[in-house]
């Protein structure tokens, strides 16, 4: 009796034992002496159960594959098609250009060169840097669209630091400005600026903005931005809030605005206009759309601003900056007139030409 149980046991052994290397311990051996692995374990770039002795890496949506039977691309799969399963570890060796556990995300050219931040392509903003549209409620955000392809979190660029340029920011951006051999194409009008104007639409009488003080923020061609010193809001006094504004602009740090004028009314009892030209040499052709510092900024914020209550419901007349008339003048980057020194970001003239932006002739021939 004894000897036929053990010889059934022995049986009942060779019988659990027939799967291969005991699924190495990382799986269950089923009856048709088949290993059932565990998650992520398996053998081989086809995953076969095998001896479930390699590791399965992460997939995600491949960058590049084959479509199936009915056309669709972009399946999922290991290391997203752009990098080696290590299957000792489970980790995914990405190729060059690629990085994140399954390869599923771009790396950035040069890492931005240390002057800018690496951002998907879904919060990429417009890239005009001037007049794309009108700022209604004075919100100064950039303009962004609702992106939804099969690459939304995978693919990445380099969004630069103010006064850096190139697809890996790598280069300083020179000054622009006019070029001072351009030729307008009607010379019998007098020649224009441009002009922006910012509607203060009050939530009810203007009146009530009257000792509130807010600012302006300007972005340069350079992508600087530079915010201005408190402003007090008093359309009693239009002349003094017109001078305020001018002064706050003008003594921008560098120079920024050169050259402005600002002129102002108050078409009715609810909404008070601006008009500011933009005159200087620093300033001659399409120039960011002022944004106004409308809201609240207490203790601890700079610049500390009481904010203006101000017009934003939806169907009425909002407060916003617009442009009423476009520069003759035109923008260019050393004013086409000379080249730019990328290292130093500095303006190299062409003979003939100076200034930061070379919109000054030395000779005329």
């Amino acid at each position: 009796m004894i000897l036929s149980i053990a010889l059934f046991l022995v049986f009942v052994s060779s019988v659990s034992s027939t799967c291969d290397n005991n699924c190495s311990g990382h799986g269950t051996c089923m009856v048709d002496e088949v290993c059932s692995c565990y998650d992520n374990w398996g053998v081989g770039i086809n995953h076969d159960s095998g001896d479930c002795s390699d590791r399965i890496c992460p997939f995600e949506l491949a960058w590049v594959d084959t479509p199936d039977s009915q056309g669709n691309f972009h399946k999922y799969a290991e290391c997203a098609g752009r990098g080696i399963c290590n299957r000792a570890t489970g980790e995914c060796g990405c190729f060059d250009g690629y990085e994140g556990k399954s390869c599923q995300r771009t790396t950035c050219p040069n890492d931005c060169s240390g002057h800018g931040t690496c951002e998907y392509i879904e919060d990429m903003t417009y890239a005009a840097d001037w007049n794309n549209n009108a700022l209604e409620k004075f919100t100064g955000g950039e303009l962004t669209y609702d992106y939804n392809n099969w690459d939304t979190r995978k693919t990445r660029g380099c969004v630069c630091d103010a006064t850096y340029g190139d697809i890996d920011c790598s280069k300083r951006m020179c000054p622009h400005g006019n070029d001072v051999l351009d030729i307008r194409d009607d010379l019998l009008t007098s020649q224009k600026y441009q002009v922006q104007e910012l509607n203060f639409q009050a939530s009810d009488m203007a009146d009530e903005l009257n000792s509130k003080t807010f600012a302006l923020t300007f972005t340069s061609r350079l992508n600087e931005t530079f915010t201005t010193i408190p402003i007090v809001f008093d359309q009693s006094d239009m002349t003094d809030l017109i001078n305020d504004i001018h002064l706050a602009l003008l003594n921008l740090p560098n120079r920024v605005i050169d050259g402005l004028t600002v002129t102002g009314q108050q078409p009715n009892r609810e909404l008070v206009t601006i008009q500011i030209t933009f005159t200087g040499e620093a300033v001659q052709g399409p120039q960011s759309l002022i944004t106004v510092e409308d809201y609240e900024c207490g203790a601890g914020c700079t610049p500390k601003l009481d904010g203006l209550e101000l017009q934003t419901r939806v169907g009425m007349q909002a407060s916003n900056t617009t442009e009423l008339s476009l520069a003759d003048y035109n923008s260019y980057e050393c004013g086409r007139r000379g080249k730019c020194d990328y290292s130093s970001g500095l303006c190299q003239c062409f003979t003939g030409y100076t200034g930061d932006n070379c919109n000054s002739l030395t000779t005329l021939s």
